[in-house]
């Protein structure tokens, strides 16, 4: 038996290019914190998915879920912007779904 609920889930990957790096440790230096503003603005699960072995470049997994569509799209319009605002790095591409479970 349904009872109408709706679990929205989206997901996808901020790609970073780093210019100023010289190592895989400055590289940390620099993305543990946007992941970290991240986590506990948005309340969304995010980990460094690629880019292991580069210091120039990263790819960040994002996931949120909810039980609005719109909200979901939001909170990850409002991630990207978030990101783009903190200049930290350069955003090269994001790549995000939105499923309806």
């Amino acid at each position: 038996m349904s009872l109408g609920i709706i679990m929205v889930v989206g997901y996808g990957v901020l790609k970073f290019r780093i210019y100023e790096c010289r190592s895989l440790k400055e590289k940390r230096k620099i993305i543990k914190p946007i992941i970290e503003k991240i986590r506990n603005k948005f309340n969304a699960s995010v980990a460094e998915t690629g880019g292991y072995d580069s210091y120039k470049v990263s790819e960040v997994g994002i996931s949120v879920t909810g039980n609005d569509r719109r909200v979901v799209n939001s909170v990850l319009d409002k991630i990207i912007q978030s990101v783009e605002y903190m200049e930290m790095t350069d955003l090269i591409d994001t790549d995000f779904e939105i499923i309806n479970f």
